[in-house]
């Protein structure tokens, strides 16, 4: 295969950032499963990483060890989508993405909930009284994270006007926006953290806006929704907006959840307020920034409707796949 040198550096790649915490628990529960070694654990990942341009967790979270060859070939893995949306999203396109301020700024139509860049708050005397005195519950973020990493949540009282922007130099926080109130009904499916609703977008050739999925994100117990930090995804039917399925983890060790584990509220069947307009909002932010034509969209419903949180150009291929349990990857083939 022509493709092997660079799937062996993407390989060495995987080596490099690998969780082998998670991966050491993956090998101890296929070993009570299937009594496979870890020397032959080891022999079918890399088989699979280079022959289906897979992440050496990936072999694990998609259950190859399941599948059958023709099967293995629908998914998408890190390989594929490091390609595709390099292609669909390119370097030179994706800062508006990247960083949290520029995306603000870019796509601020679309936001409900109020957002203050450090630049802001340090350039207008008495912003930062302002933002201390409307908002209650402050989540700082650095420009630049990603799967909740380096978030805060702090409350109002507990800072100071004079404070406000020197807490952020000190932190690495570039933005500060309101903490988002969510509809009841999201609320009463889980209140730990803002369950959103993912999206995924992609323009064809004639600037037409496909929907490639819908999915809820669930917090359980976490401030975040993130699959990364241990919550849940589900699949939702986009015509109507119900979830059609259980919340799903990463974590192959954890089996589905068709009802939420702290609250009880049932999982399938949730029906997502305000569904016309959240895919309405969908569609319309696609369309805003064109270079980039394949979006992850992160939206949250609060009581007046949906509103933007971010869009994400390395759109996760684990809640896109995972909670529908098959490969998309015929999904990606008309675009970019």
């Amino acid at each position: 295969m022509k493709e092997i040198p660079r799937r062996l550096a993407y390989f060495a790649y995987y080596l490099r950032r690998l969780d082998r915490a998670r991966l050491a628990a993956f090998m101890a529960y296929l070993q009570r499963e299937k009594g496979w070694s870890r020397r032959g654990q080891w022999a079918r990942i890399l088989r699979d990483s280079l022959r289906y341009n897979i992440s050496i967790l990936e072999y694990y979270q998609f259950r190859f060890f399941e599948l059958s060859s023709e099967e293995k070939a629908k998914w998408a893995g890190t390989g594929t989508m490091y390609e595709f949306q390099r292609r669909a999203n390119p370097p030179g396109a994706r800062e508006i993405l990247e960083d949290k301020c520029r995306f603000h700024e870019a796509y601020r139509d679309f936001f409900r909930h109020a957002v203050y860049t450090r630049e802001a708050l340090a350039a207008q005397p008495g912003l930062a009284e302002q933002v201390l005195q409307r908002h209650d519950r402050l989540v700082f973020k650095p420009a630049r994270g990603n799967c909740g990493v380096g978030i805060a949540f702090v409350a109002a009282a507990e800072l100071s006007a004079a404070d406000l922007v020197p807490f952020m130099t000190r932190n690495g926080y570039d933005l500060v926006e309101e903490g988002i109130c969510q509809h009841p009904e999201m609320m009463r499916l889980s209140p730990a953290g803002v369950n959103t609703v993912r999206i995924f977008t992609a323009l064809d050739a004639q600037d037409q806006c496909h929907i490639l999925g819908c999915r809820l994100r669930i917090s359980v117990d976490s401030e975040v929704d993130n699959m990364a930090a241990g919550n849940l995804a589900a699949p939702v039917d986009e015509d109507t907006g119900r979830v059609t399925g259980p919340g799903v983890y990463s974590d192959i060790t954890r089996a589905p959840e068709p009802v939420h584990p702290v609250t009880g509220t049932p999982i399938e069947g949730f029906q997502i307020p305000f569904w016309p307009e959240t895919l309405a909002l969908a569609r319309a932010a696609s369309l805003a920034h064109r270079q980039n034509r394949s979006i992850g969209w992160d939206i949250v419903i609060t009581p007046d409707g949906p509103g933007l949180i971010e869009g994400n150009h390395d759109w996760c291929k684990l809640v896109w796949q995972l909670p529908v349990g098959q490969g998309l990857k015929r999904r990606l083939e008309a675009f970019a």
